[in-house]
């Protein structure tokens, strides 16, 4: 009876937990094109203002690499009315906070105020919309700002190129081939007149989602998105007709050195299908499952068990228009990597010809609905889902839907996948070595 009575408790409070992760949103369109999102929640006196652009890396002119994130920097400047070198001082003396992040994709902006701010936040986004200023000196200083990031984050950062040395081999045509961050010969050669034409292309009102989430006054909001987003012309539609890579058929082997590291690393890179596929789902969950924390089915037979890998991993790497799936080992002691490969490759075989047990298909679901439940824990994160959803998935009720693929998905569906895209003729090993004097 005690049973009975705990598995009644758990199963409504699971179905308290779902609901109470239902996010409420209001969308519509302004008659420039921009699309608006709006999320109420006034439990809190906090609201965050967000614009996503959709342009990331994969847009650029392949000898003008790294404008998207240069714009991350650039759009930071000032504009008309917002002084040069005020905008965070504005945002900080409000009590706010701001960022922005770009991937290959899409281009973020975001503020956190006190909700009494909200108006404030939509000015200055308003602002960086309509009436930026690129001169030469944003661009020259932000130019070294760049330069000293890639420095830090990716040239003197241990394994900080194992993913551009990954994308460089992968994808032959396709931009994904590049980096975020771009080359910075490209953006010392860029003129003015070229950051300005971006500018003009990119970041118009019919290539934007704007969110406000929090404690907010839905209709006080709405006019005040008229008064200062509707004015902005829209602009001409942006057309993406991107070259599409030819499947991967025979095996790819090839070694990349980094100064910067002691250990060497070996990675095993398919190439797999679209975030908006079922099937790169199923991969997320075949990922938990090989590498998941510390009781997952690699770590705890390479690392715990045979004392094979200092560290191993199974990731997903999903975009828009192509993932990555890479397995990843760093080797302990004088273990071989071609070892790492072979007990990595053991795993992917047994998901392939076995269906996991029930067992560790039912953590695999608590731990994904463990995800669900924190991924919308603060108004700041929704408003972040709220835009990415409706710009790269055009399905904005994803925010509260997409546990739903995740509970749908079955071992056959996991054991399916594997056999379609972790085959060997199918990837890329990369060794990942030191780099010696003499290379």
């Amino acid at each position: 009876m005690r049973k009975s009575l705990f598995t009644l408790a758990l199963m409504l409070f699971v179905g308290f937990m779902a609901n109470a992760q239902q996010v409420e949103f209001e969308e519509y369109d302004l008659d420039n094109g921009m699309h608006v999102i709006l999320h109420q929640d006034n439990s809190a006196p906090v609201v965050t203002v967000s614009v996503m652009y959709h342009v990331g890396a994969k847009d650029e002119n392949p000898e003008r690499t790294g404008f998207a994130h240069f714009f991350e920097h650039l759009l930071f400047e000032g504009t008309e009315n917002i002084p040069r070198g005020e905008w965070f001082n504005i945002v900080t003396s409000n009590g706010g906070s701001n960022n922005a992040n770009t991937t290959d994709d899409r281009t973020y902006y975001y503020e956190v105020f006190p909700s009494n701010s909200v108006e404030l936040g939509l000015w200055m986004e308003s602002e960086r919309l309509l009436h930026p200023v690129i001169n030469q000196i944003g661009v020259d200083t932000q130019n070294e700002v760049v330069k000293e990031e890639k420095r830090l984050r990716v040239d003197n950062q241990p394994y900080g190129n194992i993913l551009a040395e990954i994308k460089k081999r992968m994808f032959k045509v396709h931009p994904y081939k590049g980096t975020t961050i771009g080359e910075m010969e490209h953006l010392d050669a860029a003129t003015l007149e070229e950051f300005q034409a971006f500018n003009k292309k990119y970041y118009v009102p019919n290539n934007a989602v704007l969110v406000v989430a929090g404690d907010i006054d839905k209709a006080e909001v709405k006019k005040m998105i008229q008064d200062y987003f509707g004015p902005i012309p829209r602009g001409e539609d942006i057309v993406r007709d991107l070259p599409r890579e030819e499947p991967i058929t025979e095996p790819m082997r090839d070694k990349a050195y980094d100064p910067n590291i002691q250990i060497p690393a070996v990675i095993a890179a398919y190439r797999t299908p679209s975030f908006k596929n079922r099937d790169a789902y199923v991969l997320d969950m075949i990922s938990q499952y090989l590498s998941g924390g510390k009781s997952s089915v690699l770590y705890k037979k390479m690392v715990d068990e045979q004392k094979q890998a200092l560290q191993v991993a199974a990731v997903n790497i999903s975009q828009e228009d192509y993932g990555i799936y890479a397995l990843f080992g760093l080797p302990l002691g004088d273990v071989s990597l071609d070892t790492l490969i072979t007990e990595m490759d053991e795993e992917i075989v047994k998901i392939q010809e076995e269906l996991i047990s029930e067992r560790d298909y039912q953590k695999l679901q608590n731990q994904f609905e463990n995800q669900f439940v924190n991924s919308n824990s603060s108004i700041e994160g929704i408003a972040n889902s709220l835009a990415r959803y409706y710009m790269l998935y055009d399905n904005v009720n994803l925010i509260n839907d997409e546990i739903n693929i995740y509970r749908s998905i079955t071992r056959e569906e996991m054991r399916d996948v594997a056999k379609k895209y972790l085959n060997p003729n199918q990837r890329l090993i990369l060794e990942y070595l030191p780099k010696k004097d003499e290379q």
